[in-house]
Order: C-alpha cells, then structure tokens, then sequence
C-alpha cells in the first residue's frame, strides 16, 4: 500500500479489556485506547459494520459470492 511500513494497516487484532470500568483497546505495536462503554459498544459496531463491508467488497471484486 505504502513506501513507508510505519503506514501500513495492522494486520492483528486489538485486545479489549476492562480497567477500573473503562475498556482500554491494546492494539499491534503498543497503541492503546481507553474508552467508555459507551464508546467502546458504538466503536464495536462502528468497526463491525466497516469490516463486514470491507470483506464484502473484497469478495465482490474477486468474484466470489
């Protein structure tokens, strides 16, 4: 996608866990964000919906169904 890999987009998961009733996201490479639940229930769905299109795009434009 990019020269430079510091742009690249991550290819492992996030781990999500609860600290004194925040969730706190630790993704690849030491990045790390704490939410509320509130924002942690609508970013989960947010990224939900964006993956789930994003793969049907990727199936669509292989061909597969």
């Amino acid at each position: 996608m990019h020269d430079n890999p510091a742009v690249e987009p991550f290819a492992d998961a996030g781990v999500a866990t609860v600290e004194d009733g925040y969730i706190v996201l630790d993704g690849p490479d030491g990045i790390a964000i704490t939410l509320t639940a509130e924002a942690a229930v609508a970013t989960g769905r947010s990224l939900l919906e964006a993956g789930e299109s994003a793969l049907k795009r990727g199936r669509d434009q292989s061909g597969e169904i």
